[in-house]
């Protein structure tokens, strides 16, 4: 999308044939000047804003320039896109790093509290209620209520909101559940904190879960069904 945009309006302005001074850009006298300038802005606010910070403007107006006119760019369209994509990439990789820190942190300080337990795998949970039925295997088909929850307290999940129970086999869904869950005795209510790498690891899901996210689950086994269909 991000590719698109970009594209769409570089070709725009460069259609335009308007590169305004400076000290002429207050004064937007001709209908191409609003034009030209209303795209600037469009770009940087739309833009440029997802990329560094370290943008140089007048060798980002040069490479227009080139490009516009027919002249010999430094570099070639491919050169171009490997550039662009290397950025996002590199983007999209801090952005991951910030995450999993934030994740790392919010752990460490969780751990601090009065009742919280940390599985081999890096799980922590707490006990809220507890229950007196059996344990599920992995292999079993259960019935919860949950909320899922960012670090940040950011709801992107809810059965209870729903206001129906989900149902799922536990050999299908993330890892932190399938261990978690195991956990549990029917009837009892856990609240779990699962590292991204047992959640959804460096791809996130969908718009509300994004890459190296830690996940935070209130989860009350209600019941165990029968067992869950293996795998493929």
């Amino acid at each position: 999308m991000k590719k698109t945009l970009v594209a769409a309006c570089l070709a725009t302005l460069l259609s335009t044939g308007s590169v305004m001074a400076a000290d002429s850009a207050e004064k937007l006298t001709s209908e191409d000047d609003r034009l030209s300038y209303s795209l600037g802005m469009l770009i940087g606010e739309r833009i440029l804003k997802q990329y560094s910070e370290d943008i140089n403007y007048y060798v980002m107006l040069e490479g227009i320039r080139a490009a516009h006119t027919g002249k010999e760019t430094l570099l070639t369209m491919d050169e171009a896109q490997s550039v662009m994509q290397a950025s996002e990439d590199n983007a999209a990789q801090a952005g991951i790093a910030e995450a999993k820190a934030s994740g790392v942190a919010y752990m460490a300080e969780n751990a601090k509290k009065e009742g919280i337990k940390t599985t081999d795998s890096g799980i922590q949970y707490e006990v809220i209620a507890e229950g007196t039925g059996p344990s599920p295997k992995a292999t079993d088909k259960v019935s919860v209520h949950y909320v899922g929850q960012l670090t940040d307290g950011t709801t992107f999940d809810s059965s209870v909101d729903r206001g129906e129970p989900a149902e799922f086999g536990l050999n299908q869904v993330i890892p932190g559940w399938t261990e978690g869950v195991q956990l549990m005795n029917k009837g009892s209510k856990f609240r779990f904190v699962i590292p991204s790498e047992l959640a959804y690891g460096d791809q996130g899901a969908g718009a509300s879960i994004g890459p190296g996210e830690t996940l935070v689950f209130e989860v009350e086994l209600l019941d165990i069904l029968t067992p869950a269909t293996e795998e493929k």
